[in-house]
Order: C-alpha cells, then structure tokens, then sequence
C-alpha cells in the first residue's frame, strides 16, 4: 500500500517562502513522476511543477522562477521550494506521483492529503 505524506505548509507573509515535502512511504522501487499540484477556495485544482525519475522538470507559468521543485529518488520523496510567495500562491497543496513500481507491479496515480499554504500580510 502506497501513501503520500506531506508536510512543510503553513502562514507566510508575502515574499517569504516556505518548502513542501512529500514522502512516499510503501515497498516502492521507484516512481517515474513527482509532483505538486495546488486548489485555492472556489476554483480547480492546477498543475504547480512535476518531476520526473530522469529530471525532467516543468513548472506552471504562474510560479516559474520563484518555485523550485527537487527530488530524492533513494527516499522517494519530493521537495518543493517556494520562494517569494504571493497571495495568489495561497491554497492547499497537493502532492502527486505517477507509477509507481513496486513487488505487486505498477500502480497508477496517487495523491496526498493536501497541506494549506496561506499567504497573506
């Protein structure tokens, strides 16, 4: 059984930042990709940043330049580093992968809880 933990949200004031974990915890062998996605009140959950195994990397125009997303394979655990946050930023952030490998075969999709992120002066 695989799970996603997050952890690292919180309150911040505009231009600060904050980093998010996620570790995935489970008999994995790997994950192809890691990666966040957001959901503010009254509106859909978005794409923030993906990574893949390899390192690929693409983030959303809305937080290019100031998010920087990171992972460790060894811990399957992925990071990400949000700097000079902004209102806009605020919502609950979700942790996502995608195939994972593990004894029983490939799983598909996963999601974490979600941990809020709120910034605000």
């Amino acid at each position: 059984q695989v799970q996603l933990v997050e952890s690292g949200g919180g309150s911040v004031q505009p231009g600060e930042s904050l980093r998010l974990s996620c570790a995935a915890s489970g008999n994995i062998f790997s994950i192809r990709l890691m990666g966040w996605y957001r959901q503010a009140p009254g509106k859909q959950r978005e794409f923030v940043a993906t990574m893949s195994r390899s390192g690929n990397i693409d983030y959303s125009d809305s937080v290019k330049g100031r998010f920087t997303i990171s992972r460790d394979n060894n811990k399957h655990t992925a990071y990400l580093q949000m700097n000079d946050l902004k209102p806009e930023d605020t919502a609950i952030y979700y942790c996502y992968t995608e195939r994972i490998a593990t004894p029983q075969g490939i799983s598909g999709d996963h999601w974490g809880q979600g941990t809020q992120v709120t910034v605000s002066s």
